[in-house]
C-alpha cells in the first residue's frame, strides 16, 4: 500500500505514476522484501484497502494583496442583499466544429460526429448574467470582449431591477470591467462592482452554471453555424429558468452552507482556522 501511495520517482524508477502491471512488477523485483502478486489480485487489495485511480487535480493561490477585503465584501452582499446582488462573466471563445461528449447509447455503438479541422466562422464569447435572487441566467453571444459589451451586459443588469435601488455585481479583474467609462457608469447608476481577487474565480456565482451550459449545449454538438449555437444557448437557458430554484430554497441552502463552514472551523474561500472536534 505504501508503495502505490508513493511516486514512482521517489523510488528510483522513471514513471510519474505506477499501472497495476508496473507496481506488481516493482514488488517482485523490490530488495529486501520480494511481493509477489497477479495484477487481478492487487487490483482487488488495493480496492479494498480504499485506494483507487483517481485524476490528479491542480490548485492555485490567490497572490491578490486584496484577496481577503474582496473575499469579505462578496460574501457580505451575498448574505445581506441576494435579491440585488448579480454575477456577470463571459466563456469562450466558442467556435463551430463538432464537439465531442457523452451520451447514452449501445454499448459498443456511440454516437458519432463528423471530424473537422476547418474554422472558417471565426468565434464568439458568451456573456453571462445570473440573478442570486431568483436563480435565473440570461446571456448573449457577442464577437469579442471589450468594455462596451461589458457595459451592456451591465444595463442589462441594471434594467432587471429597475427600482433603482443599489445593486451588487461580482465580477473578474479583466481591464474590460474596470474602465474608467464602467466606473462613471456604475457609481452613477448605483451599481457596486465586487470584484473578485485573482486567481479565484470561483468566487463568482456565475461560474457554477457555466458548466451545465456548456456540457448541455456546446458538448456533443455539431451547431452548422453561430446563429443555431446561439439559438441553442438561449433554448438551454429558457428551460432552465423555467425550473428555477424557489428564494426561500435559496436561503434555506446558504444557511445550511454556512452552518457547515461554521462547524469546521472554515471561512468563505479559505482554509480550516481551526480543528473540527
Amino acid at each position: 500500500m505504501a508503495t502505490a501511495t508513493t511516486r514512482p520517482t521517489k523510488l528510483g524508477q522513471p514513471l510519474t505514476r505506477w499501472s497495476i502491471r508496473k507496481l506488481a512488477a516493482y514488488l517482485r523485483k523490490v530488495q529486501g522484501r520480494v511481493i509477489r502478486i497477479g495484477r487481478e489480485a492487487l487490483r482487488c487489495l488495493l480496492a479494498r484497502r480504499g485506494i483507487t485511480f483517481q485524476r490528479t487535480k491542480t490548485w492555485k493561490e490567490s497572490p491578490d494583496p486584496d484577496r481577503d477585503a474582496k473575499l469579505d465584501r462578496i460574501e457580505q452582499v451575498l448574505e445581506r442583499f441576494p435579491d440585488r446582488v448579480f454575477a456577470f462573466d463571459e466563456f469562450g471563445p466558442l467556435g463551430i466544429r463538432p464537439t465531442g461528449g457523452s451520451g447514452w447509447s449501445l454499448a459498443g455503438h456511440p454516437e458519432r460526429h463528423p471530424a473537422t479541422y476547418h474554422r472558417t466562422h471565426g468565434i464568439r464569447y458568451f456573456h453571462g448574467c445570473y440573478s442570486i435572487g431568483d436563480d435565473t441566467l440570461w446571456g448573449v453571444n457577442r464577437h469579442k470582449k471589450g468594455t462596451a459589451n461589458t457595459l451592456a451586459a451591465l444595463r442589462s443588469i441594471r434594467a432587471a431591477r429597475s427600482d433603482g435601488a443599489p445593486i451588487y455585481v461580482v465580477l473578474d479583474n479583466l481591464s474590460a470591467h474596470k474602465g474608467e467609462t464602467i466606473r462613471r457608469w456604475a457609481k452613477k447608476n448605483r451599481v457596486e462592482l465586487c470584484f473578485t481577487p485573482t486567481y479565484a474565480s470561483w468566487a463568482n456565482p456565475i461560474e457554477a452554471h457555466f458548466g451545465p451550459l456548456r456540457q448541455f449545449t456546446i458538448a456533443n454538438s455539431n451547431h452548422r453555424n453561430h446563429a443555431i449555437q446561439t439559438r441553442a444557448l438561449h433554448a438551454y437557458m429558457r428551460w432552465r429558468n423555467t425550473d428555477a430554484r424557489h428564494p426561500d430554497a435559496l436561503a434555506a441552502q446558504r444557511r445550511e452552507r454556512a452552518r457547515v463552514r461554521s462547524e469546521k472551523g472554515i471561512r468563505w474561500g479559505r482554509r480550516p482556522t481551526t480543528t473540527a472536534a
